[in-house]
């Protein structure tokens, strides 16, 4: 007889070690403009997050307008 047992991931920090609840925190991806150096991909918490966004600018979101915002 096969037990099987549900498993769970469990997210934690690359900066801090603390765990990242579910349905929180953020991902930080640093592309160098050498290609050759490839990219590099952070977990972080959400605190950790906004902290290191203060030191860099915000970018506007991609994508297309929401259907009311259209019709004008």
């Amino acid at each position: 007889m096969v037990d099987w047992h549900a498993r769970k991931s469990i997210f934690v920090s690359d900066l801090s070690g603390k765990e990242i609840s579910e349905g929180k925190g953020a991902q930080v991806t640093t592309r160098f403009n050498d290609a050759r150096k490839g990219s590099i991909i952070l977990d972080i918490t959400d605190e950790e997050g906004e902290e290191l966004g203060r030191k860099g600018r915000r970018q506007a979101r991609r994508g297309c307008w929401a259907k009311a915002a259209q019709s004008n």
